[in-house]
């Protein structure tokens, strides 16, 4: 029983091919290309202001060396939002479910933050691993929890981004097959159970949109420690 319930989270294949590919790569054909025109359609528009408004709010806090990853940071944000909603169809694969997929995103843009940090500025970004005014006996100590702390990080990223997607995709079948399991013997139950298995999936429209700014605002943040 527990294992169909994980089922889901397994990665499609078709004939022994692998079809995560193609679900990673699907979403931005729904993406509409922008014409040449300087009139558009209300949906352009729309995408337009959504991307320049979360790119201004993203690039705020940096200076003008991390500007650099605002393209970069708009795109990981617009795709993970898109492959984060589109897994709440039914009979469709969630990719970010997967934790090599996350790590996969993860450490390396976490890696690139720390290499541009060592290369500009080293005294600040190893500054970083010993907070001043540390007493002499406390120094060792610290530099090793820091440094712990500093590797965390990437593993922190794509942990949390799927732990939440899968608790929650996980919740909202449990709470479905209790739905169809009661409907037959309680009628009024199932269907207060229903509404809370909507209420349920409005709920993790919100947490796959907030995951993946939570996503792409802490590398920000990383990204503005070390420029």
């Amino acid at each position: 029983m527990m294992a169909s319930f994980f089922d889901q989270f397994a990665s499609p294949s078709f004939l022994g091919i692998p079809l995560i590919a193609i679900a990673i790569a699907l979403p931005w054909l729904l993406f509409p290309t922008p014409p040449s025109r300087w009139i558009n359609n209300r949906l352009i528009t729309l995408q337009t202001w959504f991307i320049n408004r979360f790119t201004n709010q993203l690039m705020m806090p940096l200076n003008v060396g991390g500007h650099k990853w605002a393209l970069l940071l708009a795109s990981l944000m617009v795709f993970l939002i898109t492959i984060n909603m589109l897994g709440l169809l039914p009979y469709t694969f969630t990719p970010t479910t997967q934790l090599s997929l996350n790590m996969g995103f993860a450490v390396p843009l976490w890696l690139a933050t720390v290499i541009i940090g060592m290369r500009n500025q080293p005294t600040v970004a190893l500054g970083h691993l010993l907070p001043e005014g540390t007493p002499i006996p406390l120094i060792p100590v610290l530099i090793i929890i820091e440094t712990i702390s500093l590797f965390i990080r990437p593993l922190a990223l794509g942990v949390r981004l799927t732990a939440n997607l899968t608790a929650g995709h996980l919740l909202i079948q449990l709470i479905a097959t209790a739905v169809f399991v009661l409907l037959p013997m309680m009628p009024t139950v199932a269907i207060l159970t229903a509404t809370v298995l909507f209420l349920l999936t409005l709920l993790e429209v919100a947490v796959a949109m907030i995951q993946a700014y939570v996503f792409v605002l802490l590398l920000s943040l990383y990204l503005q420690e070390n420029v």
